[in-house]
């Protein structure tokens, strides 16, 4: 089963292809409302607007054999110590020996972003824009997780 922290993926299109290709539950957890490929395969949880109610949701399920899709690191967090695995939408892989260094330069980017922000000139810092790279790294990523769980999965 692939979970996706959906509000703000950018890989919908990706996943819902990558599920009816391999015939696996994609469930989308978001918000409120959204627009998916009508499937049975395809699901959408609205988890409301509360502030977590969609991490929440997805942690709650979120076990051995599953995939979570996330750009959120304390989410990824949480699935990884459920035993789930955890991607982000650029295809990096969470890990559970990566996932504790990846928090800390988390926490310690959020502490110093106020400090920071007279630095720039005005011009933010921040992730490159999102493009085709970034959805064809995303696509071989999500396959070898599932590739990898359906030879062991455990």
């Amino acid at each position: 089963m692939i979970l996706i922290d959906a509000d703000a993926c950018p890989v919908k299109r990706e996943i819902t292809e990558t599920a009816l290709r391999r015939n696996i539950q994609a469930i989308f957890v978001a918000g409120s409302y959204l627009r998916l490929t009508e499937n049975p395969l395809i699901r959408l949880f609205v988890a409301g607007e509360g502030f977590d109610a969609a991490d929440d949701a997805i942690a709650a399920v979120a076990k051995p054999g599953t995939v979570t899709v996330t750009a959120d690191i304390l989410l990824a967090e949480r699935v990884l110590k459920a035993g789930g695995a955890a991607l982000d939408p650029r295809g990096r892989e969470f890990t559970p020996e990566s996932i504790g260094e990846t928090v800390a330069t988390r926490d310690l980017m959020h502490e110093l972003r106020p400090g920071m922000e007279g630095m720039t000139g005005g011009q933010g810092g921040g992730q490159r824009p999102f493009g085709p790279r970034d959805r064809a790294a995303f696509k071989n990523a999500l396959d070898r997780i599932l590739t990898r769980m359906a030879r062991d999965p455990a």
